[in-house]
């Protein structure tokens, strides 16, 4: 399979320092089920053009092959796996060009936050839905389409159409909105993947989505091809948007989880807070906008989860921070239901939408490990308020937001929790409305801020 990118842009060239690949070499990588190659069939000032060109080996991809076995004894070794775009060619593209996807290049930083020129061919990229499908993926991208059918077999034309296409796609952005939109939309074009897929893949989707995929009129289609028809997992990418702005009821401008966590960093600062516990810290969103505080002198976010943690240090970009900067943060592994010496003597803790993934006979654990055993001066704690999911209509009677969610409490259930924890611990407890509210359903997040040793 083959994708080729070119660009105009002058001097063309540019193109080798914002993938980090030079034009003079070729560069061979090695798959779970073949090899890649990168190379640049040209190379002037004036045009250049980058090939990544995958080969599968059908006898790899039978052996890793899961699930049952096909009705067809040759179809494992027989098949379009080597020639049509497909996840493979995703999978390759993320290895290839990671650095790329991230948006950044150490030689050519502002060229690759400017919109460039492109041109993109795929020679057979799969159209299950057919070739306006292609024109309704990429054109509100700002992609000009051409997408040309591959009859089924040139000594008969009379069968008709192949499920393929030659695609030529055209226009003007950064590269590494260029490249998320190929990762996610050639294997939803396929409408297949060659791995298992769970929970990580939201991670996926929403990170290469960022920006564009919550306002993609395709929106539901992306979701459930990306996730392979899996109806648990789109409920869960569902809810991420609606956090975001697919909510009705939204203001036009900052979203949910954008007002969710500029409330928090709000109350933390009137704190007078200086060191910061950011407890469940996922991907760092709270703690990318506390790093530039000058008020916060130390910071420490804890996940459960390694491979968040890893892609959390990616985000803030800490490796690229000045190290007086750098020793400010740190990230590290733990869980909320066991007691952590390093949690203790921080000014102020967080705890952003986090408590409902625990099941609700464990919160005591909880409990008298964030208020008992660490003891901060103000805990600020946000969770969804599950009388307002009634305005989400794509989300069933009874459902949660998602689907790691082993609770979602009413105002009342919320309050009752928080003034009991309030009063067994030694704090005092206030409430806080986060989003627009509902006269009768509420806030979408509601908010606790414990203050220790108050009245």
């Amino acid at each position: 399979m083959l994708l080729t990118i070119t660009t105009t842009h002058q001097p063309a060239t540019d193109l080798g320092f914002l993938l980090h690949k030079h034009p003079e070499r070729v560069f061979a990588f090695d798959l779970p089920v073949g090899v890649a190659h990168v190379f640049y069939p040209e190379a002037a000032p004036e045009r250049c053009t980058v090939a990544l060109l995958v080969e599968v080996d059908p006898v790899a991809l039978s052996r890793g092959r899961r699930g049952g076995s096909s009705t067809a004894p040759l179809e494992p070794y027989v098949n379009d796996r080597p020639y049509a775009a497909s996840s493979f060619l995703s999978s390759a593209l993320r290895e290839a060009f990671g650095t790329a996807m991230t948006g950044r290049s150490r030689e050519r930083q502002e060229l690759a936050a400017t919109p460039l020129p492109f041109e993109v061919q795929l020679p057979a990229l799969p159209a299950r839905g057919g070739t306006d499908l292609v024109a309704r993926l990429f054109g509100p991208l700002g992609y000009a389409v051409s997408a040309v059918p591959r009859l089924l077999d040139d000594a008969f034309p009379e069968w008709g159409d192949s499920p393929y296409a030659a695609v030529t796609l055209t226009g003007t952005m950064r590269l590494r909105d260029l490249l998320a939109h190929l990762y996610v939309l050639i294997p939803v074009l396929d409408d297949a993947k060659h791995y298992y897929v769970d929970e990580a893949e939201i991670d996926k989707l929403l990170r290469h989505g960022d920006g564009w995929l919550e306002v993609h009129p395709e929106r539901d289609l992306i979701t459930r091809r990306y996730l392979k028809h899996r109806r648990a997992l789109q409920r869960a990418a569902d809810a991420h948007f609606a956090d975001e702005d697919d909510a009705p009821a939204l203001p036009v401008g900052a979203s949910l989880n954008e007002q969710r966590l500029e409330a928090v960093r709000e109350e933390l600062l009137r704190s007078g807070a200086a060191s910061v516990l950011d407890l469940g810290c996922g991907e760092g969103n709270l703690l990318r906008r506390l790093i530039p505080e000058r008020q916060v002198t130390r910071l420490l976010g804890l996940d459960v989860s390694p491979r968040v943690l890893a892609r959390a240090r990616e985000h803030l970009r800490l490796d690229e921070l000045p190290e007086t900067i750098r020793a400010r943060v740190t990230l590290t592994q733990g869980s909320l239901t066991y007691r952590d010496a390093r949690l203790r003597g921080y000014d102020a803790a967080a705890l952003v939408e986090v408590i409902e993934h625990l099941d609700e006979p464990r919160l005591w654990t909880l409990e008298r490990v964030v208020f008992g055993d660490a003891r901060p001066g103000t805990v600020v704690v946000t969770t969804p308020n599950e009388e307002y999911n009634a305005t989400w209509t794509r989300l069933p009677a009874g459902e949660t937001r998602h689907a790691d969610h082993r609770f979602e409490w009413t105002r009342d259930e919320f309050q009752a929790w928080a003034t009991r924890v309030a009063e067994e611990f030694g704090y005092a407890v206030t409430f806080r409305d986060v989003g627009p509210v509902d006269p009768q359903l509420g806030p979408p997040t509601q908010m606790a801020v414990f203050r220790r040793g108050t009245a």
